[in-house]
């Protein structure tokens, strides 16, 4: 992935207050100097450019796939959104995202949009624990389709519970790989890069060698 889109990703994010630094307990329970949430890019334009990123990093990945899957609730407008981004970047594929429950009337089912077959690229936020992958995987293998990859906005490259990263797990457990539009690593290089945000760039780097991944 160019560098400049994570770069250009970022400067959107921070604009946006989907990136913020300060100090935030997250789910893990570790005190965190970022917070990233993407639900906040919650305008057309912004949710439409980071869709973008998203397809500039599938294309730069070189990854070869069949069809976009979004998990319900968070991939169902990136998948959506990614498809558009990717059709006007001159590739369109066909999209689909499940429903939490099944549908028992009408065309019924648990999937929407195109049907799931081939190679799918699972598209969502982050990866926290790996759990919405799993459950991406058996939608898939039940319908007789077989994960491509898994591509996220930010991979946040620190361990679990253990010595890998929630992405390395799922790289590791599925043996596919998992596309971000940025990594902490660019994340330490925008903070570097920034006048006003480098003040941050020691707490980061702080975290980083506490619970980041070798």
């Amino acid at each position: 992935m160019h560098s400049s889109h994570s770069q250009e990703f970022l400067a959107l994010a921070v604009d946006k207050g989907v990136l913020r630094f300060g100090e935030f307990k997250i789910k893990s329970g570790r005190l965190s100097p970022y917070f990233f949430n993407t639900a906040l890019f919650d305008d057309g334009a912004s949710f439409g450019a980071l869709c973008g990123y998203y397809a500039q990093a599938i294309r730069a990945s070189g990854i070869a796939f069949d069809t976009l899957f979004g998990p319900a609730y968070k991939g169902i407008p990136l998948s959506a959104g990614t498809a558009i981004a990717l059709a006007a970047q001159g590739q369109n594929l066909p999209f689909c995202f499940n429903r939490k429950e099944a549908k028992d009337h009408g065309e019924g089912g648990v999937i929407v949009g195109a049907p799931l077959k081939g190679r799918v690229l699972v598209i969502d936020d982050v990866i926290s624990a790996g759990t919405s992958v799993r459950e991406s995987v058996e939608l898939i293998k039940a319908a007789g389709a077989e994960l491509a990859g898994v591509v996220i906005a930010l991979d946040r490259m620190e361990r679990g519970t253990g010595a890998l990263s929630a992405v390395q797990e799922v790289r590791e457990s599925f043996g596919v790989p998992v596309i971000a539009v940025a990594t902490l690593a660019d994340l330490m290089q925008y903070l570097q890069d920034s006048p006003t945000l480098a003040a941050h760039l020691q707490s980061v780097q702080q975290y980083r060698d506490t619970y980041g991944v070798a």
